[in-house]
């Protein structure tokens, strides 16, 4: 009964993990995947030293520690990641800008910043607009960018700043690139 309530709190655990990112609730959940892998392993040792296999119990004992060790690590560098913000990968910075960049009126975009902390990412980013259009409608495009990347990627915040730009620079930008 033990064993199937211990299963049943992990796979809520794994559920509220994926959902949440929280390392806090990932080391709780590896402290019941060990308590659930001991007491199995126990169960099985028990079994085989019937049939004389007496060091099975040893081997079970430190397959688990190193289990215990390996996924303390992990959590470890995942909540050391946290802690120093992150950025995100590379491939994804560059589809973000790829998607601002796909918006109608954008000229370009530029200093993309991101940073995970937790389940949240934030972004920022420039923005390269006409500088003839209004306030208004740079301030729409912007949004249109923003949403842009938001659709792909819901877990990001993001803050875009425009920068405005006549037509003859943004040309002769694109001819030097």
């Amino acid at each position: 009964m033990s064993l199937a309530l211990t299963v049943a709190l992990l796979v809520l655990q794994h559920r509220v993990v994926r959902e949440t990112g929280s390392n806090a609730v990932r080391a709780d959940s590896l402290h019941y995947r060990s308590d659930l892998l001991l007491n199995g392993s126990i169960l099985i040792a028990l079994v085989l030293a019937g049939f004389g296999f007496h060091q099975v119990d040893a081997w079970f004992g430190l397959g688990i520690a190193a289990y215990i060790l390996w996924s303390a690590i992990q959590i470890a560098r995942e909540s050391f990641a946290v802690l120093m913000d992150e950025e995100l990968p590379p491939d994804v910075s560059q589809h973000m800008l790829e998607l601002a960049r796909g918006v109608p009126g954008v000229l370009g975009a530029h200093d993309l910043r991101t940073r995970v902390s937790g389940n949240h990412w934030f972004v920022q980013l420039h923005l390269e607009l006409p500088g003839e259009l209004t306030l208004s409608v740079a301030h729409g495009i912007s949004d249109q960018a923003a949403d842009a990347i938001h659709r792909e990627y819901p877990k990001a915040e993001v803050l875009v700043h425009a920068d405005p730009v006549d037509q003859l620079q943004a040309s002769s930008d694109k001819l030097e690139a």
